[in-house]
């Protein structure tokens, strides 16, 4: 099974706050980076960005420009999950990896974390994608969990794909099982389906087919 570490990258050294500005625009013009690590003195103190480095002169150093440096991270013990959700936060495309005591390790690029969510079961395993919404007071995932298996269903994962002050969102991938029943049962729970499926387009052109049977018949 592949580890989420096995994607950390040596490939490029990080930059360092001796090196000039020009040297940091020729690797940005190199790579098609966001960000790049910096370190002094061996320690990891933040990531240069490639907008700012632009803006610079190319007679400065990378320590004239500390102060616009990203502070962002990522443990080599973050899951991968929490590292798709720091990626995000901070609009890049290079993440770099510290261990416990600080120590750099590497980096993560996007493109190899979204290859691992790839081979993940969430993905890889054929399964319909349902999306769920209800009150934030009013769900809990073991209630969510509890539907789907109730029904024969597999659960291959779930998560939170969106939230406000009322409600929530909730994306689930399911395997086995009658994916029309587990859609009722939500709706018996007072779950919203959000998603469009074909079971559940089906049930409702029968409906609608019946409706307009019992009208025609009423004539």
């Amino acid at each position: 099974m592949i580890d989420i570490t096995d994607f950390i990258n040596n490939k490029i050294k990080p930059l360092n706050t001796t090196e000039s500005v020009a040297d940091a625009q020729d690797l940005f013009a190199e790579y098609p980076f966001s960000h790049f690590p910096v370190l002094e003195n061996n320690v990891y103190i933040g990531c240069a960005g490639s907008e700012d480095i632009d803006l610079m002169e190319i007679d400065k150093t990378m320590n004239d420009m500390r102060y616009t440096f990203d502070r962002f991270f990522v443990r080599d013990t973050t899951i991968w999950l929490d590292v798709l959700e720091v990626f995000a936060k901070n609009e890049t495309n290079i993440m770099p990896v510290l261990d416990s005591e600080n120590k750099y390790l590497g980096y993560y690029e996007i493109t190899d974390i979204i290859q691992f969510f790839h081979q993940t079961p969430f993905l890889k395993e054929d399964g319909g994608i349902l999306v769920v919404e209800k009150g934030v007071a009013d769900y809990t995932m073991s209630e969510v969990a509890q539907i789907v298996e109730s029904n024969n269903g597999r659960l291959l994962g779930s998560f939170i794909s969106e939230a406000n002050l009322e409600k929530v969102q909730i994306t689930l991938k399911i395997s086995l099982g009658g994916l029309s029943e587990i859609i009722q049962t939500f709706r018996r729970y007072n779950y919203e389906i959000i998603s469009e499926h074909q079971e559940d387009a089906y049930l409702n052109t029968l409906k609608d087919r019946s409706d307009y049977l019992d009208k025609y018949l009423n004539i």
